[in-house]
């Protein structure tokens, strides 16, 4: 009977355990949980911003134990959200006093927000529409389909808007995203009641316009300013399809080097393969050679050749040697294509 009431007891401990594992997840098992982090967040905007902040979302933060990251809509500016980390158990956001955090998050809200007003007027008088931005780099994304007729004059053309949409900031560069008209149509609208930026840099939205090869157009900076002249493109390919080129150049540059060199290990190193000027369909990179193996070490690349390919990963003309490019293991010197 003992060892009965023994095993019932451990039974319904362990299934005490999984139905807090459970309610964690609903409801937070008796810890304070996002919705009323919510409920504070509400309560301190309706004290330090009346009539101004509308709480829209509320989230988990990982690896945060306890607190809510908060995204809110600014009633007067349909274009800014401002995002707060709220812990109503501690009565502090981001770990401080809220009401300065409060302000500085809906100051910084406003500010990004008329960023963003620039960036999207600026490109809509160029006569591109930007569907995203990027969250992180800031560089937006735009619809066109660049062919070897038109991608030297699409990319000054995207490269005066950038210098526009720069103006007036020291830069060192500035890049832009383009994305084919038939990725653009099947991306997911968003939701309208969003704020522009939240609804411009939704998560959904960036993996859909992501998840198929886009060109990147690169600018550099001549005295702070953007240069249009100086626009290259690349082709941003997803995982499969990046590893797959890649093994069809590496195995074509080493049956190449191969005739001079019986033993030659090529790097796994990938370059950034640019487009070749005035072409979308030839791509320029550097590929890392060993002529011998160092024992069992791996081969880091201590030369190199500048390769010429198709969109497959066939070398087009001849390997352009450029000789040793690190010593031993140490850092790697390539020099500019």
């Amino acid at each position: 009977m003992g060892g009965s009431s023994r095993r019932r007891a451990a039974g319904a401990s362990v299934a005490g355990v999984l139905a807090c594992a459970v309610a964690l997840t609903l409801t937070g098992c008796g810890v304070v949980t996002t919705k009323e982090d919510r409920r504070y967040a509400e309560k301190l905007a309706d004290r330090y911003h009346p009539g101004v902040l509308r709480v829209i979302e509320a989230h988990t933060l990982v690896p945060h134990a306890s607190g809510s990251e908060i995204t809110f809509a600014v009633t007067d500016d349909p274009d800014a959200v401002v995002r707060m980390r709220v812990d109503a158990e501690a009565g502090t956001c981001n770990s401080h006093d809220c009401q300065g955090v409060m302000d500085e998050a809906v100051e910084r809200g406003r500010r990004d927000a008329a960023a963003l007003r620039v960036l999207v007027d600026t490109f809509r008088r160029c006569g591109h529409e930007v569907i995203a931005v990027d969250p992180h780099t800031g560089a937006p994304w735009i619809v066109a389909s660049p062919t070897d007729a038109t991608v030297s004059a699409l990319l000054k053309d995207i490269g005066a808007c950038a210098r526009q949409w720069k103006d007036g900031a020291e830069v060192k560069g500035a890049s832009v995203n383009l994305v084919s008209p038939s990725v653009a149509e099947r991306r997911p609208a968003g939701k309208k009641s969003q704020p522009t930026a939240m609804r411009l840099s939704a998560t959904s939205l960036l993996a859909a316009l992501s998840g198929h090869a886009y060109y990147s157009a690169g600018y550099q900076a001549t005295d702070g300013r953007v240069d249009p002249s100086s626009g290259s493109a690349r082709i941003v390919r997803p995982f499969d399809e990046r590893q797959k080129f890649a093994a069809a150049v590496h195995s074509a540059v080493e049956a190449r080097l191969r005739a001079d060199h019986p033993r030659v290990q090529v790097s796994d190193y990938e370059w950034v393969w640019r487009l070749e000027p005035g072409t979308v369909h030839r791509l320029t990179g550097y590929v890392l050679y060993c002529e011998e193996p160092d024992g069992d070490k791996t081969c880091l690349g201590d030369r190199a050749v500048l390769v010429t390919t198709d969109l497959d990963g066939t070398p087009r003309g001849e390997l352009r040697h450029v000789g040793k490019v690190r010593e031993g293991r140490g850092p790697l010197r390539l020099p500019p294509m």
